[in-house]
């Protein structure tokens, strides 16, 4: 089983602290939100966390293994990366562009053939885009392109999933439908970090809830013991009632 462990990592820009001391785990079989107003530190952490961003102090591991001494090859077959902006370079067919999360496993430019092309065509039928494989980027929603960068993150077949606002931008039916591929990948085995803003959301799909202020990690845990009208107050400042998974935001507090 594949986990990732961060321990204590810091990371600084000059001289202000953008990730102090945060320390958290990723295993397969999870589903967990990233929280925290923005600013908070949570594409820092992540970026650092999977070895995007090279701290300060503290480690990140991958199986045991610090992921600096992992080629970007390596990480991407353990933990497929879906960054906050993901811009395409020019209007491919979505097929092409769901391949190029094949090329962390030496699939060659062109044509996918054998185990390659079949993880293609699982993700595309997983995200619903069988019928639109042929579809050039610039064509679609943007609900479909949110499902197409999906596709590309799964194409990997990576055992985790670390995923930076996927939703953000869409209607609620299709942020919906995101996150319902997220949880079929985590009920199939797999392990997915996703930054959430929708606390909601967060609390009716993630297993834990890690919450985040101002570069520190202040609660990780199951959103039944770490979601409470307390907490939203430190960490967003508004007055709020929670009962359950249900949030009622009052105003600012």
């Amino acid at each position: 089983m594949t986990d990732l462990s961060v321990e204590n990592l810091t990371l600084c820009a000059g001289a202000m602290t953008l990730v102090e001391s945060a320390s958290f785990n990723l295993a397969q079989g999870e589903f967990v939100a990233l929280l925290g107003p923005n600013g908070a530190g949570k594409t820092s952490l992540i970026r650092a966390g999977i070895g995007l961003q090279s701290a300060n102090d503290g480690r990140s591991l991958l199986d045991g293994t610090p992921v600096h001494g992992l080629s970007p090859a390596q990480r991407a077959r353990q933990i497929a990366y879906l960054p906050q902006i993901r811009p395409l370079a020019w209007p491919n067919a979505v097929r092409d562009v769901v391949s190029l999360g094949r090329f962390s496993h030496g699939a060659p430019l062109g044509r996918l053939k054998g185990l390659d092309a079949e993880a293609v065509d699982r993700a595309l039928e997983a995200c619903g885009l069988t019928d639109l494989a042929s579809r050039r980027t610039d064509t679609l929603s943007g609900g479909e392109l949110a499902r197409v960068h999906c596709a590309r993150a799964f194409a990997a077949e990576a055992p985790l999933l670390v995923a930076d606002e996927p939703i953000a931008a869409l209607d609620p039916r299709q942020q919906f439908r995101i996150l319902d591929l997220i949880r079929a990948y985590v009920d199939q085995g797999g392990g997915a970090l996703v930054v959430l803003h929708d606390i909601q959301l967060a609390a009716r799909y993630a297993s834990r809830l890690i919450w985040m202020k101002e570069g520190r990690i202040v609660a990780d845990g199951p959103p039944a013991e770490t979601l409470t009208a307390n907490r939203l107050k430190d960490i967003y400042g508004v007055t709020a009632r929670v009962d359950g998974a249900h949030i009622h935001i009052e105003g600012a507090a």
